[in-house]
């Protein structure tokens, strides 16, 4: 009898504790909640995998802003399709906030990809058109309203290098076309892009985010945090400019089995605006 008498006083003591444990606390918001940005992820870097893949993706990673890639929204969808795309990027939480980068080599090409963002119903595109049809592209910009961001190649292609590059080809344009400033590739041409984003915030209209080993052709990207790139100076710049756009994950390595590096970026990068604060 004693023994039962005291199981049982055993038992309501457990449960009294258990019952004033305090809960979990709940998911606190992402650290970039009440920045000026917003964090995202660019659709290239999911190339080998379907859109349920991507969405599911950014839904585990707590991103909600992707750059549409034409491989996930083809350039020819009917208008249904497009409806049916952003309703599955709603169900995700997931909001496509520009298309690109899209390559544009004629004036066919220009006058398709602005028509495909205007249908998308997004307003930046991001471009990469050949020098000699910036003046269309102009044309393109002040006939549609919406800002053009050219994206950085470094030292991999002959065009649109870096930032100076940029800005030299588009000061004298409207002031909507301007720069997807890719870190990555500015670092690898040899600049700062901590330095050239308080040189032309005026004209950066979207960021890629990645990280990079080395500061020339040879440099190739890492996960975020394990190359060279001066992170905690770049996120104290976004606040110093008041960029409002979006910081997307551009990740370019191990791309048959990206998700760990992805997560491992998104939490670096995360970590440096919490510690910035």
């Amino acid at each position: 009898m004693r023994k039962t008498l005291l199981i049982a006083t055993a038992v309501f003591l457990s449960l009294n504790i258990c019952a004033q444990k305090p809960e979990r606390p709940a998911p606190q918001p992402a650290p970039e909640t009440n920045e000026s940005f917003k964090l995202g992820v660019a659709g290239y870097t999911f190339v080998k995998f379907d859109l349920q893949t991507t969405l599911e993706t950014l839904q585990r990673c707590d991103v909600h802003y992707l750059c549409i890639k034409d491989f996930h929204l083809p350039v020819e969808s009917t208008d249904e399709e497009i409806a049916a795309f952003h309703k599955k990027c709603a169900d995700y939480g997931v909001q496509g906030y520009a298309v690109g980068p899209l390559y544009m080599k004629t004036k066919e090409d220009i006058d398709k990809y602005f028509e495909y963002a205007k249908r998308v119903g997004v307003n930046t595109i991001v471009g990469v058109p050949a020098y000699e049809l910036l003046p269309y592209v102009d044309e393109k910009v002040k006939e549609y309203g919406c800002n053009y961001a050219i994206h950085l190649h470094g030292p991999d292609i002959d065009i649109f290098p870096d930032a100076d590059d940029v800005w030299e080809h588009t000061k004298d344009l409207d002031p909507r076309i301007g720069m997807c400033l890719d870190i990555g590739h500015d670092t690898r041409n040899g600049k700062d892009p901590v330095a050239d984003l308080e040189k032309y915030y005026s004209r950066v209209f979207d960021i890629h985010l990645k990280d990079v080993t080395g500061t020339t052709k040879l440099g190739y990207s890492v996960e975020v945090g394990r190359g060279i790139i001066d992170f905690p100076s770049f996120v104290k710049m976004m606040r110093k400019v008041n960029y409002t756009g979006v910081i997307s994950l551009e990740h370019e390595r191990n791309m048959d089995n990206p998700f760990m590096g992805i997560a491992e970026s998104i939490g670096y990068f995360r970590a440096m605006v919490e510690a910035t604060k």
